[in-house]
Formats: structure tokens, sequence, C-alpha cells
């Protein structure tokens, strides 16, 4: 704390000591155990329920300014809810399998599980520090056996249900972690984890297959968007991707059909060639021999790309020409097959048609290799660009010459597809059907701090499920050098491990070496938290179907993809085998942003790093909390060079001041009590819940802050520190402060002579009679100016408040002598008089 901050406390009042304060508080908490949930009052229906959660954070170090926002924001829901007289589960635990603790034990030659556990126990410390109110008794870490035992039963019951499985197919993989990645991790062509460049291998590897939930996690967006930001619901949107269209069979020479999705079929007399991904096996079997060398060389170079870098718009199109052609079904044009890098092999079929005058992308490549565009949309009569893609009448739909049955020249581009799609199925050359940007969750990695996949690999029974009384998997001991990545997991080198006999036929066989994704832990560990110390069964449904689904999520947009999506197939899969009655994991979402400093995002390579361990230690938790949830609304991003945290220890002095300025009593009831003062109170108190239910929590802080200054003006100009009002003023800001700086509300309620446990304390009820006004101010506006306010009655009809304007005298001196033309009333604020 600087000087003069030191300075301006010593003027208003002896500052106290925070770490003191802090450290008796947290004592007294630690006895009182105020936030454990109680299962029987849920289960009973005694008490209606709230589940509030925060994304689990990963062990990686100590908490950062990123956790200190969130989970101030998140306490304020939580501490509020039971305030409020609700049952609340508020669970913390540790997403403790991945890559960052296996790269520092390899650094470090020591196992992962060291440096995972040491950092869980400096977390913990931090956390409990921080004034968080947790369920400790719920907490566990991924990294567990007990918990991933119940990871790789998951992962069975869904491959039982047909939403697991193995193939091969070209994967992102990244060559700085040696393990392959999903689409989702995949961000800007590098590795969302490490940034290096991913590229593309061959591997046979597992997948969940979530494809199969597409359309129910596309429609349920629709009841998402109420209560989700708007950003992360239209981001989920974008990735599942629905397009309606039709399946369009291609006769190819020498060749089995080739079969296309198009979201336009109407546009079929338009194709003059067609493209297929590279990479795709497709194209491998269509390549002539004589168009294999160039094709191979080709598909080398292309591999290096991530397929975000290959479906950029602004990236130069190539290809190669493989030799043969296709058969257009209507016009029976013959077509040549390009080989390019703009379509994906997972992408339908991984073909598609080209259509230069309808895609912008097929446009490019149709000039880059001088093939032949034709329009088949009439674009406006002002349209100077290049391919078309909007409404307008189909033309050249068939050409002038082209024999063909169908015609739908003239047509509208709704009704010409339907034209289309039903001529193709008359003709056995197409099909209507959806398709989706959605691809399969590949869960599989190369890498060894991660949950073993439960299957045996025998020569003779194939893949076989391991027993659930043979469940968890464990890792075998491995460290230093034995962990290093290799192109292949360092599981595989555990042969002592990975040599078992098949549970089937009892014959030599091979554990899979790879472990599950990190993503699949966090897919359900909400749920784990109703049991979390259930050893016969990953989560006791009873109690998950009584607690769920989680009320309000808070976490960061980063997720707004990949962990939600995976959580709510989970969900949807868990429902369908009957062991949840719920369909979405979380029912509100709250989005918080980012801390950042001097504009940027906090880095030590910047030099803009801020550490949390000093801001807490120079200004206090209280201090920080308040300026983190002050700052601004959750969903922006916080500068903390734009933020105060020292004006924030300033407040808490004055609030704190405030307890010990009262006289009267403990239970002194305040109805005898300054009104003024009391419908301050009651009318802050009445809005902050408003505004607590749509997570404008800075909003709350400030009027806090108002009600400390109304309290502190009252004390010494008014009604003075004996005042009931002022009883009942000072012990509605501990209660509000409470939900910001625990341990200052807590010192506060304690001065005002309660028993601890302020956050076990109802909410102050609202007396709605001091809700209604006694009077309002009328701004009386001449020319656009305020020229006058007047204290008026709050139900004045507009006829005595255009009046009453009229006739005060400094009104009436300016509008003197001048011809009124007109008076727009509002009562009972606003009277504008136009001259």
């Amino acid at each position: 704390m600087s000087e003069q901050d030191a300075n301006r406390e010593t003027t208003e009042g002896p500052a106290y000591d925070v770490e003191a304060v802090q450290e008796k508080w947290r004592a007294v908490w630690d006895e009182l155990d105020l936030f454990r949930a109680d299962d029987a009052v849920v289960l009973s229906g005694e008490r209606e329920k709230r589940y509030a959660l925060t994304m689990f954070p990963y062990p990686s170090g100590d908490l950062h300014m990123g956790h200190a926002e969130v989970m101030a924001l998140h306490d304020v829901a939580a501490r509020y809810w039971r305030m409020k007289g609700y049952e609340v589960l508020n669970p913390m635990g540790w997403d403790s399998f991945g890559l960052p603790a296996e790269n520092a034990a390899i650094k470090n030659d020591e196992h992962p599980a060291t440096y995972t556990y040491g950092n869980i126990a400096t977390q913990l410390e931090s956390f409990k520090r921080y004034g968080v109110g947790f369920d400790w008794e719920r907490r566990f870490n991924t990294s567990d056996p007990e918990y991933y035992r119940w990871t790789q039963w998951l992962f069975l019951k869904l491959r039982e249900q047909g939403l697991a499985y193995r193939k091969n197919s070209p994967v992102n993989w990244c060559p700085n972690d040696q393990t392959v990645l999903a689409n989702e991790q995949v961000v800007d062509g590098a590795c969302e984890r490490c940034g290096a460049e991913v590229t593309k291998r061959e591997l046979t590897q597992w997948y969940f297959r979530t494809t199969a939930y597409a359309q129910e996690l596309l429609d349920s967006l629709d009841d998402l968007a109420l209560t989700w930001p708007s950003k992360v619901v239209n981001a989920q949107r974008n990735w599942i991707g629905r397009s309606e269209g039709a399946h369009v069979t291609f006769e190819v020479e020498g060749n089995d059909p080739v079969t296309v999705f198009t979201t336009r079929p109407d546009t079929l007399f338009g194709t003059t060639f067609m493209v297929i991904a590279v990479d795709s096996p497709l194209a491998d079997t269509l390549v002539t021999a004589e168009h294999r060398a160039d094709f191979e060389s080709y598909r080398d170079e292309i591999r290096k790309a991530s397929d975000i870098d290959r479906l950029a718009t602004d990236r130069e199109k190539t290809g190669v020409f493989l030799g043969v052609h296709a058969t257009n079904p209507l016009t029976g044009a013959q077509l040549p097959i390009w080989a390019t890098d703009y379509v994906l092999a997972d992408y339908g079929t991984g073909a598609v048609m080209g259509v230069p005058g309808g895609d912008q992308r097929d446009w490019e490549f149709a000039t880059a290799f001088d093939l032949p565009i034709i329009r088949t949309t009439e674009p406006p009569a002002d349209w100077d660009g290049e391919a078309y893609a909007g409404e307008g009448a189909a033309i050249n739909s068939p050409a002038a010459g082209v024999a063909c049955e169908l015609d739908i020249n003239g047509l509208g581009v709704e009704e010409a597809k339907q034209a289309t799609i039903a001529h193709l199925e008359k003709i056995s050359r197409g099909t209507g059907t959806v398709n989706f940007r959605l691809r399969d969750w590949l869960l599989s990695r190369q890498r060894y701090w991660g949950a073993p996949i439960p299957i045996i690999h025998c020569p003779v029974d194939g893949e076989v499920p391991v027993p659930d009384d043979q469940l968890p998997v464990l890792l075998p001991e491995l460290k230093g050098a034995d962990l290093k990545p290799r192109g292949t997991s360092p599981l595989g080198a555990a042969t002592e491990w990975k040599s078992v006999a098949c549970p089937t036929c009892g014959g030599p066989a091979e554990r899979d070496t790879d472990t599950m994704d990190t993503f699949v832990d966090s897919s359900w560990y909400f749920l784990r938290y109703v049991s979390p110390n259930d050893d016969t069964q990953a989560f006791d449904t009873a109690l998950a179907n009584a607690w769920g689904p989680v009320d309000l999520y808070v976490g960061g947009d980063e997720h707004a993809v990949l962990h939600l999506l995976y959580s709510r197939f989970f969900t949807k899969a868990l429902r369908d085998m009957g062991l949840i009655d719920w369909d979405e994991p979380f029912s509100a979402y709250l989005s918080q942003g980012k801390v950042l400093n001097e504009g940027r995002k906090m880095s030590k390579s910047l030099g803009n790093g801020v550490s949390l361990g000093d801001q807490l230690a120079e200004f206090g938790v209280d201090a920080v909390r308040l300026t983190l949830v002050f700052a601004s609304p959750p969903e922006d991003n916080i500068d903390w060079a734009d933020v105060s945290p020292a004006g924030s220890l300033r407040f808490l002095q004055r609030a704190l001041r405030l307890s010990g300025d009262v006289t009267s009593a403990p239970g002194t009831s305040p109805v005898g009590g300054d009104q003024t003062l009391r419908r301050v109170t009651h009318k802050i108190v009445h809005e902050a819940e408003r505004l607590l239910e749509t997570h404008r929590f800075n909003v709350v802080v400030a009027r806090t802050m108002e009600l400390v200054n109304a309290t502190r003006k009252a004390i010494d100009s008014g009604c003075g520190p004996a005042d009931s009002a002022v009883r009942e003023a000072a012990e509605t800001v501990a209660q509000l402060l409470s939900l910001v700086g625990p341990y200052t509300a807590e010192e506060m309620w304690a001065e005002l002579g309660h028993q601890p446990g302020i956050a076990a304390v109802p909410w102050p009820t609202v007396d709605e009679a001091l809700l209604v006004e006694d009077s309002v101010t009328a701004i009386v506006q001449v020319k656009g100016k305020v020229r006058a306010r007047l204290q008026v009655a709050p139900d004045i009809s507009e006829a005595d408040l255009e009046a009453a304007a009229l006739a005060e005298p400094v009104i009436a001196g300016l509008i003197e002598g001048q011809t009124v033309r007109k008076v727009i009333v509002k009562a009972p604020k606003l009277v504008n008089i136009v001259v």
C-alpha cells in the first residue's frame, strides 16, 4: 500500500490488520463447515436445490488472476443462493491429467503425479485463503484411480451403445507434443496447447460418435439461448453446422459411382468439374497410373497443412488432375475429377461437385485451371462480383440446346432445389438429406498421463473390453526418459504392463496403449460431485437427478466449443442409458472475460504479468475480490492497469468503520428508525436481488457503496449512531458485502454483536411499504435545457404536472412574452416546454 493510501486511511479511522482478520476468520470457517451440502434435504424435497459450478482448474502452478476472477464471480452467485434459503451444492476439484504435467515430469526426471499433486496442494491452500465457499468434502482429482476407474467404465458403456469405435483415418498430429488432436483442438492451424504447427498422419484411433446426437445437440440450443451467452450458442451452432441438401450420385469411368453432398442440388446444371480431398482414400483409388506421381507429391505437401489453413478463404487454390471423369447425372456431360486441398477427407464422402458460378472457392479453382463457368442462378442487376450464391431465378437449367427431362428455369432457389431432388430420386441418382459439419470426437492420445483405454487386443477375439471387476486399468510406473514421446504411446514400451491374458479366451493379448483425451475426464465430472466417495458406481443416479442439472456454470469462452459440446454429448448419452433423467448439463452459463494488463494478455515474455500472490499480500483477499467483481460486467475483460485494489481497500475500511460506530443493541427493531435511511436500505436490497439474478454483480457492489455513503451521512449529520435504522443499514452492508468481501463482512458482523457465520444468515427481508416513494423529482426543460426541478407525488397526473411546471416562478419568467408551441409531459419525471 502506498504512503498516500496509508495517510488517507488514518484520516478516516484506524486501518485494520487485513492478514490478521483473514487468519482469524478462516480458522473459524473451517470449524463451522458452513458450505457442506446436505443430500438428505434435497432428496426429501425439504429445501429447493441450487447446483453452482465453476470450471475446475488444471494444476499447472499456483492460482493466477484468471482463477481469481472466475472464483470471485462464481462465489457471489453461490453465496447469494445460500442466503436465499436454497440448499447449495458448490464443489471443487482438479482436472489433473494432461500434457503440462507430463512435459514437466520429462524435464525434471520425475513422475507426473509428483508435479501434479504438489501443485494441487498449493492451489488448495490458495483457494482456502481466497475464501471461496466450496464444499471441500467433495473434492477429487481426475488423475485419482478412484476417478478414472469410472472414466474407463463410462468409455465401455458408450462402446456398448455403439458410441465408441476404432477406425483408421487421417488425423491431426502435433509434432511437438507427439500426439493426435481433435479438430476442435487445432486453432489457426496450430496446436491449441503448445502452438506448434499441426500436420496430418494416418493412424488407427478411438472415436466417440458425437454425430449420433448432432441434430439434438443443435435443437437443444434453442432453449439454451435463453440462459447462455449468444456468442457461445452461436459458436456451437456453427461448429455443429447443419446443412440441408442432397446426396447426388455420379458415374465414374472405370470405377464405382461417387456420391457427393450438396446444399444446392439446383446448381447441378452448372457443375463443370469434381474436386476430391487429396488425402482421402477415394482420391488414391481414382488416380490413374499416369498421374500418380504428381498426385502423391501434391498429397505429401498438403498433409503439412491443418484443416483450418486448408479452408481459409484467402488461400490460393491448388490441385492435380486425377486422369478420370465423372458423368453429370442431369446433362450427361463429362466432368474432370481433380484432387485439391480445399475439400476435407471427412466432409461427406470427401468429394464435392464444382459449381464455379455459385461457389467462390469453385470460381477461384476454375479460374486457376481454366475450367468452364456456368451461372445457374440469376444475380441481381447490379451484381459486379464473381460467384453468386444468393436468391434468384434459375437460369441455364438446362442451357439452350441441352436435352434434359428436368427444366427448372425461372424457379426460385427453394422451389428449384425441391424439384431437382424429386427428379434425382425419380431417376435413382440422388436423395434429399441432411449433413453436419460436426465430426466424431477423436479421443485417443499417444501420451502417458491420461486414463488408459480399457480395451485388450486379442489375435483371436479382436477388441475385448476389460471386465468391470478389473477396473481401473492403472498406469504403469514410468518416469523421466521412459515418458518421452516417440510417435507412439510411451505405454507401448511398458512390455510387462502391456502383455496380458485375453479375458475371453485366456490366450496372449495386449492392452491398448493409448490414453484418453483429458476432455473425456471433464465431460462428466459434474456428475461425480454428487457422490464423490461412492466406490460402487460412477455416480448415484438418485442424487444426480436430485441435484442436476447444474443451475449456473461459470467459465471462459475458450471452452465455448470443446468442453461444453463434449459435456452435452455425454449428458444426452447417459440419459439414453437411463443413468440420469435430464437432457442438458448446464441450465445457465456465465462466461467471464479475461484479466489483461495494459491492454494485453498477461505474459512473462511481455513483462506485464501480475502476480495474484503479490496482490493478495499487498491489498488482501477482499480488496482483490471486490476489485475484480466491481471492475465490469462479468463477461467483459478487465485491464488490471485501469483498476484500483488500493481504492477497494479504502472502501472496505469505510464499511468496517460503520460497524464500530453503531451503538444500538443487536436485535433492536428498526421500525421506529430514520425513514429516509430505511428507504435507501430497502430499495438497495430490493434492487440487488434483481441485479444478482441477472448477474450484474458489479452494479450490486456500486449499490453497496451507495449504502455505505448513505449510512455514514446519517451517522455524521443526521440521526446518529444510536438510531435503529443505522444498525439495520450497517447489518445490510455486511450481508451484501459478504458476497464479495467475506472476511471484512464477517468482521463487521462480529463487531455488530452477532455470532460468526454471516454466510448462513438469511437474505434481508424487504419491507414493500418502504419502496413506495413519497415524492419524486420532476425535471422541467425549456428548449431542451434543464431549468427547474420539482418535487411531486409519484402518482401525479400529466395535467397537474404540466400546470405545476408552468406555474413554477423560474419557468414562468423564462417563457413570459413567448409563444408556447408544445408541452411534452411524461409524468411523473419530465416536462419539456417548446417555445
